[in-house]
């Protein structure tokens, strides 16, 4: 048996630069750090010639097949078939927070189904590798309307800025900041969870849709980056880190409508007035979770305010994905 653990992530600064369709154009960075809350794929070899299919997938839903085509898991049966794989082999899925919430689940997905089927074939692919072969996968393969951020965090793990150029280039960069700064930015962040599910696809389309008007929007997110960089490694209070979520989040609903509604509109306000210097959807936006940072003496009361809402403890700087047991 062969399980690895691939972690979510969150974005604070930068999303939608990070598609080719504006990073080739203009760049494009992201700062972003994996999570504390993982995915987790069990892949089991069995002997097929005595059951009545060679293939098993168990994820919210059960799929046994007697052909590797016939698996409706589009993104498990591409990873089945780039490595060979085509029988006697059973592959089960749990997760710590739902999909389609922001968290970048589907790209870590990917990776870790990858990574352990990888191992499954007495293979240890690098992080390098393992992202751009995620990457191949969900935007040529599967055509998905993806950016490149994801599948680089779940691999790589860590806090980074990571910078996009020319045909899909990409460099990491760990930020460089200290365990004190670290750990005050681990307690000022909080995780909120909207109630609302949706496809990142969906809401991605409508904003590429839009690019040339979206460019000046797009290239002041990617700004913010080094801004919130320079306040993490410099002198400055993190109070500016909260802040500049406030200035991105503002950016970001100027994308497209779908990106916020009324309700999480009053979410944030919400979470303002109580206290929160700033922060934004995950994701794609249109729901999923909602970031805030908050000052640790006005969490109690910014936990208050949003009640009705389910809040995620959760710690930054995760390690990438990575295999936890072989036998």
């Amino acid at each position: 048996m062969i399980i690895a653990q691939t972690p979510l992530r969150v974005s604070f600064f930068g999303g939608g630069t990070d598609f080719p369709e504006f990073f080739e154009k203009h760049g494009g960075a992201v700062l972003s750090t994996a999570i504390d809350k993982s995915i987790y794929h069990a892949v089991t070899h069995f002997h097929s010639r005595l059951f009545d299919y060679s293939i098993r997938l168990a994820y919210r839903k059960v799929e046994c097949v007697g052909r590797l085509g016939d698996l409706e898991h589009a993104p498990c049966r591409e990873i089945l078939r780039h490595f060979g794989v085509t029988r006697d082999v059973e592959v089960s899925l749990t997760a710590d927070l739902p999909s389609m919430s922001g968290l970048g689940s589907s790209s870590s997905f990917t990776v870790g189904m990858i990574n352990a089927i990888a191992a499954f074939k007495g293979k240890s692919l690098p992080a390098r590798e393992l992202a751009a072969l995620a990457i191949r996968l969900e935007r040529d393969t599967l055509k998905e309307t993806v950016g490149l951020q994801d599948q680089i965090t779940a691999a790589y793990g860590g806090l980074n800025v990571i910078e996009f150029s020319g045909k899909s280039r990409f460099r990491v960069g760990p930020v460089a900041v200290s365990k004190a700064k670290l750990a005050e930015l681990d307690e000022s962040l909080m995780m909120f969870f909207t109630g609302v599910t949706r496809r990142a696809n969906d809401v991605e389309k409508k904003k590429l849709r839009g690019l040339s008007a979206n460019t000046g929007a797009l290239s002041r997110m990617r700004d913010h980056v080094d801004a919130a960089h320079s306040a993490l490694t410099g002198n400055a209070p993190l109070s500016r880190f909260g802040a500049l979520l406030d200035r991105t989040w503002t950016e970001k609903r100027s994308l497209d409508a779908a990106v916020s509604s009324p309700e999480i509109d009053a979410m944030y306000e919400t979470a303002k007035r109580a206290g929160a210097l700033g922060g934004k959807l995950l994701g794609a936006g249109g729901g999923g979770f909602m970031l805030l940072f908050a000052p640790p003496e006005k969490k109690g009361k910014v936990r208050k305010a949003l009640s009705q809402y389910f809040e995620v403890s959760f710690s930054i700087n995760a390690a990438g994905s990575r295999i936890i047991h072989s036998s």
